[in-house]
C-alpha cells in the first residue's frame, strides 16, 4: 500500500485511482472477518450468495430518497485487495488459533467473481427495493457489507437532504453549501460537499472538494474581516485603477464622496455609519472588484451596512466594475431582504442604474428546510442561500439505515422473519421496474423474481402489497423502466460511470417524474412499492415454511 505523503492526512489523500485512501478492505467491522473465517473453516468459501442492499424507510419523514455513492462502491470493488500489511495486522487481532491458510486465502481475494446490479446513481429510490444486488462467493460478498453500507448510507442521506432544500427553495434560487466547519470530520466534510452538489446545490465553500470533485467554489468574507478595521486610515493602499486601465483614482476618497452623495439623496445621517466597516468594504472591493459581495450585519444592516455597501458599489461603477451583492447572516431575514431590495431599487432609480436593483441577496444564519418554507410563506427577496449545519449534519435524521441482507444461497431463497413486519426480507434474486403513467409520472415500483417476464407497456400487470393481501391493483403502464443495471462482472466495470454533473442532472430528472404530492414537505403521499403476484405467493409460502408453528396446551 502506498504510504501517504507527509503532511497530508490519509483521509484527504486520493489514491492513484482517484479514491479516498481510507476506503479499503480493512474499513469494515471485525465480525465480517470472523464470519469469513468461519465460512472458510466450514468449507463454505465456494458457496454462491446473493445479498440485497436496501433501506426500510425514506428519511426526513419524506417519500423519496436520492441514491448516491455508487461510483465509490464500484471503485472499491475494482481495488479490493488485502495487502501484506493488512494481513500482518489481521494476524495481531485474530486468535492465535487462526489457520495460516486463511490468511493466504484473504491475501489472494479479489472481487473478480462478484456480480453487481444497481440502480443508476442519482436516481430516486424507495424502501425495500434493492439499490444494489451483489452475487458471488459467500465470504467475499460478506466481506463487502460494512464498507458498501458506509459508502451508500451517508451519501444517499445528504443527497436527499440537499434535494429537499432544493425543492423548498425552488429552481430559481442559488444554493451554496457552507458546512465544512460543522461537518463530522474531514471525510464527512468532503462527502457532504460532493453529495450536496449531486442533490441540487450549486456550489460549496469547501476548497478541497472543489479541487477533487470539480464543484464550483464560492465564498466571501466573515465578520472578523470587518471588525479588523477601525477607521479609513486602516486602508493603506488607497488607489485603484479603472477596469479599462484608463485612470487611477484615490478609491478611498471616491467611496467617501459616494457616501456623502447617498446621504443627501436617501436622507440618512453619516454619523450612524461605521467607518471601520466602510474601510473593510473598500479593502475587499479593491481586492475583488469583479466579485464584491459584502457581509452587512456586523454592526447594523440598515443604518450602516447597506449605506457603506452602496457607496462602494457606486465607486466601483465609476471605475467600470459591477458588484455582486450582499450577505445577511442574522436578524429577520425575510424582512431585511425586502428592505434591502427596496433600498437597492431606490438607488437604481436615483442614479439611473437598472442593475443596482437586481443585486444578489444571500442569506445564511443556521438555515434549515423549515426556515426556507417559512421565508416563502412570509415573502422575501432572497436570491441565494448559504447552508451549513442542518445540511451536512442532517440534523433532522442522522442516518438513513441502509441494510445488507442475504436473500439467496446456492440458488435457494432465504428469508429473514421478524415480529416487526417491516424487517421481513423479500427473498430471492429480484429485478425492480418503475411503471409510469400516460402523464409521464411514476406510478409505482414493482419487484419481480429474476426469472419472470418483465412487465410490458400497455399490458395489464397485477401489483400487490408485499404484506397486505387485500392491497392489490392492476396497472397498465405507458412506459416501463428496468431499475437494475449490470455494473460489475468478471472484474470489470460494465457501465460508464457518469460525471457528477450528469448524476446531478439525473437526480433532477428523476425527481421531476414524481407527482408533486410525493415530494411535498408536509404529509406527502406514500409512493407504492409492490411485488408481482408470483413473488408475493413465493414469499408467503416461504414465510410459512420457515415460521415455527406455535402450540397451545
Amino acid at each position: 500500500m502506498e504510504a501517504p505523503e507527509k503532511g497530508v492526512p490519509l483521509s484527504t489523500k486520493l489514491s492513484k485511482h482517484g479514491q479516498n485512501g481510507v476506503i479499503q478492505p480493512l474499513l469494515t467491522d471485525l465480525y465480517q472477518i470472523t464470519m469469513a473465517y468461519a465460512y472458510w473453516k466450514s468449507q463454505k468459501y465456494e458457496d454462491t450468495a446473493v445479498f440485497d442492499l436496501f433501506f426500510r424507510r425514506n428519511p426526513f419523514r419524506g417519500e423519496f430518497t436520492i441514491f448516491a455513492g455508487l461510483e465509490e462502491c464500484i471503485k472499491f470493488l475494482e481495488h479490493f485487495h488485502y495487502t501484506t500489511d493488512d494481513i500482518e495486522y489481521l494476524r495481531t487481532i485474530l486468535p492465535p488459533t487462526t489457520e495460516e491458510e486463511f490468511f493466504e486465502f484473504l491475501h489472494n481475494l479479489t472481487a473478480k467473481d462478484v456480480i453487481v446490479y444497481a440502480v443508476d446513481e442519482g436516481s430516486v429510490v424507495f424502501p425495500r427495493v434493492p439499490i444494489i444486488r451483489l452475487e458471488g462467493p459467500l465470504p467475499v460478498v460478506q466481506l463487502l457489507e460494512t464498507t458498501l453500507l458506509n459508502l451508500v448510507n451517508y451519501a444517499s442521506l445528504v443527497a436527499t437532504n440537499a434535494a429537499r432544500f432544493r425543492l423548498a427553495a425552488g429552481q430559481d434560487k442559488q444554493l451554496l453549501e457552507f458546512g465544512l466547519r460543522r461537518a463530522q470530520g474531514p471525510d464527512g466534510g468532503l462527502s457532504a460537499s460532493r453529495y450536496c452538489y449531486i442533490g441540487g446545490f450549486d456550489g460549496t465553500s469547501n476548497v478541497l472538494a472543489g479541487k477533487l470533485f470539480d464543484i464550483p467554489v464560492k465564498g466571501t468574507h466573515a465578520h472578523a474581516f470587518v471588525t479588523s478595521y477601525e477607521k479609513l486610515d486602516d486602508v493603506h493602499e488607497r488607489t485603484m485603477t479603472a477596469k479599462d486601465g484608463s485612470k487611477t483614482v484615490d478609491f478611498v476618497s471616491l467611496c467617501e464622496q459616494k457616501l456623502e452623495e447617498l446621504s443627501k439623496v436617501l436622507g440618512f445621517p453619516i454619523d450612524q455609519v461605521h467607518m471601520g466597516e466602510l474601510a473593510a468594504f473598500v479593502s475587499y472591493a479593491r481586492a475583488f472588484p469583479t466579485g464584491f459581495l459584502a457581509l452587512l450585519d456586523t454592526y447594523d444592516v440598515m443604518k450602516s451596512g447597506v449605506h457603506n455597501f452602496c457607496a462602494v458599489c457606486l465607486a466601483l461603477h465609476d471605475l467600470g466594475y459591477r458588484p455582486v451583492g450582499v450577505r445577511l447572516d442574522s436578524g429577520d431575514l425575510a424582512y431585511l431582504s425586502l428592505l434591502l431590495r427596496e433600498r437597492f431599487k431606490k438607488v437604481a432609480e436615483k442614479f439611473n442604474l437598472d442593475w443596482f436593483g437586481k443585486l444578489t441577496i444571500v442569506a445564511s444564519n443556521d438555515i434549515d428546510e423549515d426556515t426556507i418554507h417559512s421565508l416563502n410563506q412570509q415573502g422575501h427577496s432572497i436570491d441565494a442561500y448559504g447552508i451549513g449545519t442542518h445540511l451536512v449534519t442532517c440534523k433532522k435524521q442522522p442516518a438513513l439505515g441502509c441494510v445488507y441482507k442475504l436473500v439467496e444461497i446456492n440458488g435457494l431463497a432465504r428469508i429473514k422473519l421478524s415480529q416487526d413486519v417491516e424487517k421481513v426480507t423479500t427473498p430471492g434474486k429480484k429485478v425492480a421496474y418503475r411503471l409510469f403513467g400516460s402523464d409521464g409520472n411514476a406510478l409505482l415500483d414493482l419487484m419481480t423474481q429474476s426469472e419472470e417476464e418483465p412487465p410490458k407497456v400497455k399490458e395489464r400487470v397485477l401489483c400487490r402489497h408485499p404484506f397486505v393481501e387485500s392491497k392489490r391493483a392492476y396497472v397498465i403502464p405507458a412506459y416501463v423502466e428496468c431499475l437494475h443495471k449490470l455494473y460489475w462482472k468478471d472484474g470489470q466495470v460494465q457501465q460508464p460511470l457518469p460525471k457528477m454533473k450528469e448524476i446531478k442532472e439525473r437526480a433532477l430528472a428523476s425527481l421531476n417524474k414524481l407527482r408533486p404530492d410525493h415530494k411535498r414537505a408536509l404529509n406527502p403521499t406514500p409512493y407504492k412499492v409492490s411485488v408481482s403476484d408470483q413473488l408475493y405467493n413465493f414469499m408467503h409460502d416461504l414465510w410459512l415454511d420457515n415460521a415455527p408453528i406455535g402450540e397451545l396446551s
